[in-house]
């Protein structure tokens, strides 16, 4: 089952002699359960896709579906429902709130969505999943990089999301917890059928995926399939 459609997607910011095309014309699918690595070299266009499949930028053409919506359609309120609903995040710097423990560090997403019941038996079971139960009221502050790695994989789990962003998430880890990590990540995707789409500058950890989505210069390279355009990136 598709749960990402990219079709023919064009990036271009700023005008006239500053314009950059970010994205060239780029299509791409995704299943639902799929781990897959976007790797590129710097300025190639990998955070400009993320950004517009999570819903934080919008396409100059083409369209971004998830789970049947088109999200460059959508109004400013249903597009902040929308990705709080259906988009997890997890960032390399785990951008957890320091004035939290643990526990309610998870719950925050659901918590934000006043339509949304906490399901606390799930956080419980997300928590002792990835080894946080016993941390559930200690604070950022007082955990180590890879149990704060940890923490911001769970809060992106707690609403059950379509798609899981992550940008760089083991960019700030020593190897032997960024292979840790990405270890929870895959075990995440199995036991939830979660889609996880992963930005790495690292190969080794991009060919532990299930799939590598290349991108050079806002073109994409999608194992046998190539999407090709004219353009630069940023």
């Amino acid at each position: 089952m598709k749960i990402l459609e990219i079709d023919h997607v064009v990036k271009i910011y700023g005008s006239g002699e500053n314009q950059v095309r970010a994205l060239a014309d780029v299509s791409l699918s995704v299943e639902q359960g799929e781990f897959a690595a976007i790797v590129g070299a710097s300025g190639s266009g990998k955070s400009t896709l993320l950004n517009l499949i999570g819903g934080l930028d919008i396409p100059t053409e083409g369209s971004v579906i998830i789970r049947n919506h088109d999200i460059a359609k959508l109004k400013r309120k249903e597009l902040t429902i929308f990705r709080r609903r259906n988009i997890g995040f997890v960032f390399q710097n785990y951008s957890l709130m320091p004035v939290l423990n643990v526990y309610d560090n998870v719950a925050l997403p659901v918590t934000f969505d006043k339509g949304k019941h906490i399901d606390h038996a799930y956080i419980k079971d997300l928590l002792k999943e990835l080894g946080l139960w016993e941390k559930r009221k200690s604070y950022p502050n007082e955990l180590s990089g890879g149990q704060q790695q940890r923490v911001a994989l769970a809060r992106a789990l707690a609403n059950k999301p379509a798609i899981i962003l992550a940008d760089e998430p083991t960019g700030n880890l020593d190897s032997r917890t960024a292979i840790e990590v990405i270890g929870l990540l895959k075990n995440s995707s199995k036991k939830y059928n979660q889609t996880i789409l992963m930005v790495t500058t690292n190969e080794a950890i991009a060919q532990t995926c299930d799939r590598i989505i290349r991108i050079e210069d806002g073109q994409l390279f999608d194992g046998e399939r190539e999407f090709y355009a004219k353009g630069g990136a940023v």
